[in-house]
């Protein structure tokens, strides 16, 4: 005879029950994450032996979302630090599929830089673990095709070069590039989502406030090379002919993040640095004194110490055929414009309200009191951006 009684019953229920609610429900798809890194950015080995890393600063975002809800595979990729979106995009397919990098015989001709190789040396990974003869390391996921697709998550300039990536895979290149895969096109279906954070979709005004008014670019040999530089597509004239090219693909879930660590001028009271910026104006802004300091001297209205020349918070320009820059572009996480950071401009974009939407950019929020590094949990004062990286998870992983 059973000596459960019903209150026992009822307490089983009321805990199997209590456990289903404590169980995450079962992700639509568990398809791999790739990172990429913005400008200047570096891969999860390049600090090893200080435990830095670009993405968590000395924590690990991408060992987080693995565990997030998990188990789940997240890898951190590596490009070329100061290329150009199009090298970049080369350097992840090699990185993903495997072989070696090729950036395209035409494309070389036409935009590489002087001395450049179409096919560098050193810059292989290897498809296959058991023929591996030249020890190359080894490709992060070779099944990658419309039955394996990714998810990829861009910060800054990685979210621009995952939308190179995005344009050479679906469409290919026009112009002999000398028989690669990746400049076939045709691969439609390899890409589930697309996630950009502090992404300078119409470049940032850092590129024309701060670096062209600094050598090399203000040379002969600067404006000669200018269209060849990562920093020119980095800059909004730059940008926009980056736009026309890297459309925004119908087939793909595109998600967008904003960052912003200034505010507007205030007599007083408005968290912003006042030592550097005592005095402001009500139709400027000025940068958070939680920013990270490197950023704070040419974030606000004026570069510091110069009244000559406006920083981000502060610089407008309506030259003729250039794209005009008003007070739309003041505010900013220190490296690039907010308002830069939701969408390309001309492209599909929504407000993000829970559905997802493929072929245009759901925009996720603008995430005020962080910095361009701040996102990426490097160490300031500040709150873990690791909500941030939980709810993506939670979007991507459930389309």
């Amino acid at each position: 005879m059973s000596d459960l009684t019903p209150k026992c019953i009822v307490h089983a229920l009321l805990a199997v029950c209590a456990l289903g609610a404590s169980v995450p429900a079962a992700s639509a798809n568990n398809d791999p994450v790739i990172l990429v890194h913005g400008f200047l950015g570096f891969g999860p080995e390049t600090f090893e032996h200080s435990g830095f890393n670009y993405w968590g600063g000395y924590g690990d975002i991408a060992s987080h979302m693995q565990v997030y809800r998990g188990p789940r595979t997240v890898f951190a990729a590596v490009v070329g630090p100061v290329s150009s979106n199009w090298d970049r995009a080369a350097d992840l397919y090699a990185q993903i599929k495997g072989g070696c990098v090729d950036y395209g015989a035409a494309h070389v001709r036409k935009y590489g830089l002087p001395g450049q190789q179409q096919k560098p040396s050193g810059k292989c990974w290897a498809a296959d673990p058991g023929n591996n003869p030249n020890n190359y390391p080894l490709a992060l996921y070779p099944a990658w095709d419309a039955q394996h697709p990714l998810h990829f998550i861009g910060h800054s300039q990685g979210g621009t070069t995952i939308r190179a990536l995005v344009r050479l895979l679906e469409q290919g290149s026009s112009d002999d590039e000398g028989g690669h895969e990746l400049y076939l096109g045709g691969k439609v279906g390899w890409v589930r989502s697309v996630t950009t954070i502090s992404a300078p979709h119409n470049g940032t005004t850092f590129a024309d406030a701060v670096l062209n008014v600094t050598p090399p670019f203000q040379t002969p040999l600067g404006e000669v090379l200018k269209h060849r530089w990562a920093q020119w597509e980095l800059s909004p004239d730059g940008a926009r002919e980056f736009n026309a090219w890297a459309r925004t693909s119908p087939h793909i879930y595109y998600y967008s993040v904003g960052t912003v660590a200034t505010e507007a001028g205030s007599w007083c009271c408005n968290g912003t640095d006042r030592i550097l910026a005592p005095i402001q104006t009500t139709f400027h802004q000025y940068p958070r004194l939680d920013m990270i300091p490197a950023f704070k001297a040419t974030a606000g209205e004026w570069i510091v110490p110069s009244p000559l020349q406006h920083g981000l918070g502060g610089y407008t320009q309506a030259g003729a055929g250039r794209v005009g820059v008003d007070s739309d572009w003041f505010a900013n996480d220190g490296v690039v414009n907010t308002a830069s950071m939701r969408a390309p401009a001309g492209h599909p974009v929504r407000d993000f309200d829970g559905r997802s939407v493929k072929g245009t950019w759901n925009f996720l929020g603008n995430y005020k009191g962080y910095d361009h590094f701040d996102i990426l949990n490097w160490p300031n004062p500040g709150p873990s951006a690791n909500a941030l990286y939980e709810r993506v998870s939670d979007i991507v992983f459930g389309l």
